[in-house]
């Protein structure tokens, strides 16, 4: 897991160099939507059928949570939280305003790498008074082969490549997450990244949340996950990074509430 920031002054100087890398990033993905957290990245996203005036929504990762690691296994809805979100601007080189929670919506490292904060203003208060929008969640699996970008509002920086391909499984120390996104060599993401939104650059669609890599090549240990195939072939790949799917959380929720008792929803429960 990337939430430890690598953050040597060097790393910095650099991460701040590249916003907006290049053109070609910045006519296709800006940081619209994004939010820098203390410790991690995030962004404001919309599930597919809720309404503008419903209460808005942070994805970030279950390993940003500020109490820490939710350990295997562990679910947590519906926690009180005033945490604070730094909302972007479309360049990425300013802080538009802060965001304040209401609630931990859902949160955990079982199956995926996901936490959602329910806010305490509404989407089209967001729209009115900063002129962002929200990013919207598919609810659809994405293809290998497309073309993504990992957008951190902590570094403020662009990572552009493919999805190479998803993982059966995915294990760090004591965490399996499930049909993880595995990225093409060309995103290395680092420390400060995590909760990202992996954006499909053809829609402009959230499909997915950054959360590790294997940094050193070691087999299955903190910030070096393994690939466990349907076999049980375990596979290294040191240097490649990973991320979780999200459209599965399209099903569990219901306009900005949890629905965790839709049969269509396969999200892990309490």
């Amino acid at each position: 897991m990337t939430r430890r920031l690598l953050g040597t002054l060097f790393a910095m100087l650099t991460a701040s160099a590249l916003v907006g890398v290049t053109p070609a990033e910045a006519a296709t993905t800006t940081f619209a939507g994004t939010v820098a957290l203390s410790n991690c990245s995030g962004s404001v996203v919309k599930p597919p059928e809720a309404s503008l005036d419903d209460p808005a929504l942070v994805l970030s990762n279950g390993h940003c949570l500020q109490e820490g690691f939710p350990d295997p296994g562990e679910v947590i809805v519906d926690k009180s939280s005033s945490r604070t979100f730094s909302l972007l601007s479309k360049d990425g080189r300013s802080s538009l305003g802060t965001l304040k929670a209401k609630k931990l919506l859902y949160a955990t490292m079982t199956d995926t790498d996901v936490s959602l904060y329910q806010l305490n203003t509404s989407y089209a208060k967001i729209q009115s008074t900063y002129g962002i929008a929200p990013l919207t969640l598919s609810p659809t699996r994405p293809s290998a082969g497309v073309a993504m970008d990992v957008v951190s509002g902590y570094w403020k920086k662009i990572y552009s490549c493919n999805i190479d391909g998803f993982v059966h499984e995915l294990r760090e120390a004591n965490w399996v997450w499930k049909d993880s996104i595995r990225y093409t060599p060309a995103c290395k993401t680092i420390g400060g990244t995590s909760g990202s939104p992996i954006i499909e650059t053809s829609t402009g669609k959230v499909v997915g949340v950054n959360n590790t890599g294997n940094e050193s090549g070691q087999r299955c240990t903190m910030n070096n996950p393994c690939e466990v195939d349907a076999a049980g072939k375990v596979t290294v790949r040191k240097g490649i990074n990973y991320g979780e799917q999200t459209y599965q959380l399209t099903s569990c929720l219901k306009h900005s509430e949890l629905d965790l008792a839709n049969p269509d929803c396969k999200a892990p429960k309490p």
